[in-house]
């Protein structure tokens, strides 16, 4: 078996990389895809061979596609323009016979409408059509997403939200890189979608408690309304319509697209997701 991971050079692929070494892959079985392969060095230096991959750049997916059999496609990170670049990888995946295909979605990509879902939803749509055997792996929030919410919280002692009483259930992006290295390794996971979550659903006053525990001092959840949150977006520099899109995730969260966990996270691992104040508390000691 030859594993392609692409977006390598990212978080969530850098660490699928650690996850399918630890879990006893051979590093000569791994191609890590990047744009810039400089990025990526430290792969290469572990033996892992390391490929100029751009989703934009249909060419440089099919060379990386080369003796390639199981491809992990992360999902791109410049929203608005993901899905082509997404539709690249599959074409060129379907045109290289690859058996086994593994997407990192979002939870209820399909069933729930807001704009951050659909790009996934279209790509989970293309995979369906292109006869590829699909893998899903829909990811709920990283705990990092909230690390610039704990350190301004060591000033403020507030962490400000639009989310009302909505509730997430985060796990660190170690977990989900673990999870996308089973799902790589073993055999019977093919047609199956996971829906991935952290073990607790965590409503915002629970994530202020556990920022406040990380920084030694009282954090407080104060809610405010979409108004101002989109306000206070464009006071600290965003575009109206890039604040807009942050405010559309809140309108997400607010409406319950991440707040279910059923534990396959954990189940897939082998483990309990990590505790968001101990990714809390790695991040400040980093």
């Amino acid at each position: 078996m030859t594993i392609l991971v692409t977006g390598a050079s990212g978080h969530l692929g850098h660490l699928v990389v650690d996850a399918l070494l630890s879990r006893g892959a051979t590093a000569s079985d791994i191609v890590a895809g990047a744009r810039t392969l400089s990025a990526i060095d430290d792969l290469a230096a572990r033996g892992v061979r390391t490929v100029h991959l751009d989703y934009n750049d249909p060419a440089t997916i099919t060379a990386a596609l080369d003796g390639v059999d199981t491809v992990l496609l992360i999902s791109g990170s410049e929203a608005g323009r993901r899905y082509a670049g997404h539709k690249n990888v599959i074409d060129a995946a379907v045109a290289a016979g690859i058996s086994k295909f593994v997407y990192t979605s979002v939870s209820k990509a399909t069933s729930f409408d807001w704009p951050l879902g659909a790009e996934h939803k279209a790509t989970e749509e293309a995979l369906a059509a292109s006869g590829l055997p699909t893998v899903i792996l829909r990811n709920d929030w990283y705990t990092e997403n909230y690390l610039g919410d704990v350190q301004r919280a060591a000033a403020s002692g507030v962490i400000a939200a639009s989310v009302a009483e909505g509730r997430v259930a985060p796990a660190a992006r170690a977990d989900y890189a673990e999870a996308a290295a089973v799902v790589l390794l073993e055999d019977g996971h093919i047609g199956r979608i996971y829906e991935l979550a952290g073990d607790a659903s965590l409503g915002y006053a629970d994530l202020a408690a556990a920022a406040g525990e990380a920084l030694g001092r009282d954090v407080a959840y104060v809610p405010v309304s979409r108004e101002d949150f989109v306000a206070a977006l464009q006071g600290s520099g965003l575009d109206a319509g890039t604040a807009e899109f942050v405010a559309s995730m809140e309108d997400g969260i607010r409406g319950g697209v991440l707040a279910d966990t059923d534990g396959t996270l954990s189940r897939l691992i082998g483990r309990p997701t990590t505790p968001v104040v101990d990714t809390f508390r790695a991040a400040l000691a980093g």
